[in-house]
């Protein structure tokens, strides 16, 4: 067999690659492709049942092909569809998540919304991890380099967030990471990882606060406030370095609005908000409802609830695992859960279906995980009643969504 084939691309895999298949009928992944392109391709990594290629050239071109944005694109590895237009990225996406959830989970009918679009489909991300690369400078990973490589410019970055980036003079000997984050008051965050006590000098002519993450993953200010602000339906949040931040705060509202419409609460019920951050769907349920209890793994998400919520008086707050807090718990009226990307453990899926909810809210910020958590969830008798995709990453494969579940006796 040749390396180089034709193919023809037919739909988009979870991870932004599309499908073509050989004739063989073998399914061939190759990124950066449009499905009804016709392309060259040449074979890279060949499995019994599958295959990944590289694109070599667009023979027949989409009329959703645009030109990237960003010099990097094809070889940095943090943007999957800048070659595409934006409203086919959202068709894409929408795709994606009716294709995991009927693969995956097992579901024939997938009560799916239209995906709610990002009114910044560039210049949205409010946070950016950048490592040292072994040439020097700061850059990001590399899937196709196997290796940080450096990086000049981000298009997807906040402008703000980019001219720090680009101005940042760093010492970098003892730096693993650095973290950089801007907060919806334009304040400024760098969080410098270190393998030393002694942290880098950072110089740059932009007013930053810096803080410093340790060997132990303990935090300490250096210079000014030790946390960002996200606002968030006219409510400020207090978000310090480690803790979650959506990465385009302007999906945050329409988040906190579905979340309340799948809750449709009355005042009288009783919720569980498992993996609550800093607190911020807590607040809006808390206002809503009898009372919410917020279970949280991480201190300092634990300590910026705290301070966020301090004038709330009908929220219960827990530091620990989730699979060992909830089984604890009364049975709410209400389950919300958000785990990380890598979705509920088999334990915090144990806790989750043994503690028998009525309802059950999933936001999610991986769609293969949540289809994988879905059909454990509609085996232990939840029906999934709907479910709403956020752009919440545009120019890259990643999306959120917030599903429904209802108990069925």
């Amino acid at each position: 067999m040749t390396d180089t084939l034709i193919l023809q691309p037919t739909d988009f895999a979870n991870g932004g690659a599309c499908i073509a298949r050989d004739a063989a009928d073998r399914p061939i992944f190759i990124p950066f492709t449009i499905p009804g392109e016709t392309v060259e391709a040449r074979l890279l990594d060949e499995k019994a049942h599958y295959a990944h290629a590289e694109l070599m050239r667009i023979i027949t071109a989409s009329p959703d092909r645009v030109e990237p944005r960003c010099p990097h694109f094809g070889v940095c590895g943090g943007c999957q569809f800048q070659h595409m237009d934006y409203a086919a990225q959202l068709a894409a996406k929408e795709q994606i998540v009716t294709d995991q959830l009927q693969r995956i989970g097992g579901f024939t009918a997938v009560p799916r919304a239209p995906i709610i679009p990002n009114p910044q489909p560039y210049g949205y991300r409010a946070e950016t991890e950048l490592t040292p690369t072994p040439v020097g400078g700061l850059g990001y990973w590399s899937p196709f380099e196997r290796q940080v490589i450096p990086i000049v410019t981000c298009p997807i970055l906040q402008p703000d967030l980019l001219a720090l980036w680009q101005d940042v003079d760093l010492d970098l000997p003892g730096l693993r990471k650095l973290t950089l984050r801007i907060g919806d008051d334009e304040a400024l965050l760098a969080a410098l990882e270190i393998e030393d006590v002694e942290p880098p000098e950072l110089e740059t002519d932009f007013p930053v606060s810096v803080a410093i993450v340790l060997p132990d993953q303990t935090a300490a200010t250096l210079v000014g406030d030790n946390y960002t602000i996200q606002s968030v339906a006219g409510q400020d949040f207090r978000v310090s370095p480690g803790c979650y931040v959506y990465p385009s705060p302007a999906l945050l509202a329409p988040i906190v609005e579905t979340v309340l419409h799948y809750a449709a609460l009355t005042g009288t019920e009783s919720v569980i908000d498992a993996y609550s951050g800093v607190g911020i769907l807590t607040a809006f349920l808390a206002r809503q409802a009898a009372g919410v209890t917020a279970v949280e793994i991480n201190p300092d998400a634990v300590a910026d609830t705290a301070v966020n919520l301090a004038d709330t008086d009908n929220v219960s707050l827990y530091e620990g695992w989730v699979e060992e807090v909830l089984p604890q718990l009364p049975t709410p009226d209400l389950l919300v859960v958000h785990p990380p990307e890598k979705g509920l453990s088999k334990a915090a899926m144990r806790a989750v279906t043994g503690k028998r909810p009525l309802r059950l809210i999933y936001v999610s910020g991986d769609i293969a995980t949540l289809a994988r958590d879905g059909k454990q969830l509609a085996q232990a008798g939840y029906t999934l009643k709907a479910v709403q995709p956020l752009d919440t990453a545009p120019q890259t494969y990643h999306l959120d969504t917030i599903s429904l579940w209802q108990k069925e006796n």
